[in-house]
C-alpha cells in the first residue's frame, strides 16, 4: 500500500477508511465495557473481526446484539481469561476508579479490586498486539494523578509501550464538547519502538449540521421560567469566511441556571453527553431550535457520537440517551485506528516485527504471536 493511503487528509475520513477498509482483516479484537459497540464500528470499519464482547448492562448489551449479531457476554468480573478467545486488540472504555495504593507503587497489584485489574489480567495471559483504551478526562488528575501512574505501570510491566492523550471530539467534526483520555499501547515483542502520534485533525462544526429536520424524541420544555441573556452573533474571519465557533455557546436557562438547565445555540456545539445528570435537560442539555427549547433526540445524540445513520438506537428515548451519553465517539476512534495503522504499515516505525528468523523470534521477549 502507498504511503499515500496512509494518510487522512482533513475532510476526507470515509474516503481513506475505504481505501483502508481491510486494513485490519487479520486482526481479530474484544470489545469489553462494551456499551452499544461504538469500538466495534470503528474496528469493524478497518475490517477487523470481534471475537468476543462484555457489557454488563442488560438494556445496552440488547442494543449492541441488535446492532452488531453478536450478544455479549455479561459481568466481566466474572468470567475467566482462559474462556476469552486469542486476540490481537484489546479495546474498551473501563471505569475511572482509584487503586488501593498503600506505599510504593506496585503497578499490576496495585489494580486488584477495580474494573481495570480485569483488563490488565486478560492483557497478561493473552498478550494481545494493541490495547486501545478510553476514559474520562478527569482520570489524568484522579487520584492526584496515581490512576493514571498505575495505568501506565501495569501496562508498562507487561511489556507493552504505552501512549495517552487527552482529545476533544469537538475537533474531529462532531459538534459535541467531549474531552476523553484515550490509550494506545504496542506489545514490545510486536512492534519494538512505534512512533505513535495522535491525530489533531482541527475540523469545524456545528450543532445544526446534525440536527433532525423533524423529530418527536427531542423533548419541548415549556415553561414560564426561561430566560435569555445573550445572543449569539455570526462573524466572518480575515477572508469573510463564516467564523465556527467549535464550541458550546450558552444563550438562556431555565429556573436559575443549574447543571442541566442551560440553553445553548444550534450554530455552536452541544455540551457533553452524559449517562446520568440533573436538571429537565439531563443527558443531553437545551438548544433553541427555533422557536422551541428542547433536549436533544435519541438519534441526533448518535450522531454526535458518530454513529452511522443505520444504528438502532434502543426503543426507549430515556435508554437511549443514557446510552449514548456512555459511548465513545466512534469518529475520534476511527482517526486513532489510522494513526495505528500507519504506525503498523510503515517499515521504519516497524522493524522489529518483520522476520520470523529464529533471532526474530528471540527478539519478540516472550511474545505469542495470534493468528
Amino acid at each position: 500500500m502507498s504511503e499515500s493511503n496512509l494518510e487522512i487528509k482533513p475532510k476526507n475520513l470515509e474516503e481513506a477508511i475505504a481505501i483502508n477498509a481491510t486494513a485490519f482483516s487479520r486482526f481479530s479484537f474484544i470489545d469489553l465495557f462494551a456499551g452499544v459497540g461504538g469500538f466495534h464500528y470503528a474496528l469493524k470499519s478497518f475490517g477487523a473481526n470481534c471475537v468476543f464482547a462484555s457489557e454488563i448492562d442488560k438494556h445496552a448489551s440488547l442494543t449492541y446484539e441488535e446492532n452488531h449479531g453478536l450478544k455479549p457476554s455479561g459481568d466481566i468480573t466474572k468470567i475467566s481469561e482462559a474462556d476469552i478467545p486469542k486476540h490481537d486488540i484489546l479495546c474498551g472504555g473501563f471505569p475511572c476508579q482509584a487503586f488501593s495504593i498503600s506505599g510504593k507503587q506496585k503497578g499490576f497489584e496495585d489494580t486488584r479490586g477495580t474494573l481495570f485489574f480485569d483488563v490488565a489480567r486478560i492483557v497478561k495471559y493473552h498478550q494481545p498486539k494493541i490495547v486501545f483504551l478510553e476514559n474520562v478526562k478527569n482520570l489524568v488528575k484522579h487520584n492526584k494523578g496515581n490512576t493514571l501512574a498505575t495505568i501506565r505501570q501495569t501496562l508498562e510491566e507487561l511489556n507493552y509501550t504505552v501512549f495517552y492523550q487527552v482529545l476533544n471530539t469537538s475537533d474531529f467534526g462532531l459538534p459535541q464538547n467531549r474531552e476523553r483520555i484515550y490509550f494506545v499501547a504496542f506489545h514490545k515483542g510486536f512492534i519494538r519502538n512505534p512512533q505513535f502520534i495522535f491525530p489533531n485533525p482541527q475540523l469545524k462544526s456545528k450543532l445544526s449540521d446534525i440536527l433532525e429536520d423533524e423529530t418527536s424524541q427531542g423533548k419541548v420544555i415549556e415553561r414560564n421560567d426561561i430566560s435569555f441573556y445573550k445572543t449569539f452573533v455570526q462573524e466572518a474571519n480575515l477572508f469573510g469566511e463564516e467564523e465556527i465557533i467549535n464550541k458550546p455557546f450558552q444563550i438562556g436557562f431555565v429556573n436559575k441556571g443549574g447543571q442541566g438547565e442551560r440553553i445553548y445555540d444550534i450554530n455552536g456545539h452541544a455540551i457533553t453527553l452524559s449517562a446520568h445528570g440533573g436538571g429537565i435537560g439531563a443527558k443531553t442539555g437545551l438548544y433553541k431550535v427555533g422557536n422551541k427549547i428542547r433536549k436533544l433526540s435519541p438519534r441526533e445524540c448518535a450522531r454526535l457520537q458518530g454513529f452511522p445513520e443505520d444504528f438502532k438506537p434502543h426503543k426507549s428515548t430515556a435508554q437511549a440517551l443514557k446510552q449514548m451519553g456512555n459511548s465513545v465517539s466512534v469518529t475520534v476512534l476511527k482517526y486513532i485506528l489510522n494513526e495505528i495503522f500507519k504506525t503498523i504499515s510503515d517499515e521504519k516505525r516497524t522493524s522489529a516485527w518483520v522476520s520470523d528468523s529464529k533471532r526474530g523470534v528471540q527478539e519478540r521477549e516472550g511474545y505469542r504471536p495470534q493468528i
